[in-house]
């Protein structure tokens, strides 16, 4: 299975994690500092922004795209319940 190198800069910590993992579960279980409400993409509370490797994350989906819109959003901010990583390096901090 492929990994992918996941740095949350708010901790400082890199971790290797497998292809088509979900940032918020890994930010669970390393106590990175980003904070969730409803899991579900729903709430917006999971907002991201992703300082580095977008290109290694999957397209947001219709909901992530409209709650984004919603919340006004930034172009590089995603929300980490909903966005899986691919591959190569991505770098992420709470919003």
């Amino acid at each position: 299975m492929a990994t992918a190198k996941l740095t949350f800069s708010d901790v400082a910590l890199t971790v290797n994690v497998p292809s088509g993992t979900r940032i918020i579960e890994i930010s669970e279980k390393v106590g990175a500092g980003i904070t969730y409400g409803c899991r579900e993409g729903e709430c917006g509370t999971c907002l991201t922004r992703i300082e580095s490797g977008a290109e290694n994350l999957t397209e947001p989906s219709v909901l992530e795209q409209r709650v984004l819109k919603e919340n006004m959003a930034a172009r590089d901010e995603r929300l980490a319940c909903q966005c899986q990583v691919l591959g190569g390096e991505i770098k992420v901090r709470p919003a």
